[in-house]
């Protein structure tokens, strides 16, 4: 079953913090993601990108633009608790 979120934030050094619909708190590391996926690169390349983060409609997952985007169950599953 997906854990909805309902709130994310960027922080420092590539890091989001995201609050789920079950009140848990994870924090994600996107800094791996850009040597496996190549499109995450534009967080880090393309200045002010990665602080404009929002909350997909229904809470399924974060984005950044219409290219760049996680699942809520990807944050969950790797994202630590906090």
């Amino acid at each position: 079953m997906f854990k909805k979120i309902v709130y994310v934030e960027p922080k420092e050094d590539f890091i989001i913090i995201a609050k789920f619909d079950n009140e848990e708190i994870k924090k994600y590391d996107l800094k791996p993601l850009f040597t496996e996926i190549s499109i995450f690169k534009d967080l880090k390349n393309i200045v002010g990108l990665f602080e404009q983060v929002k909350v997909d409609v229904g809470g399924y997952g974060v984005s950044w633009n219409d290219y760049i985007d996680l699942s809520s169950d990807e944050i969950y599953d790797k994202g630590v608790n906090i």
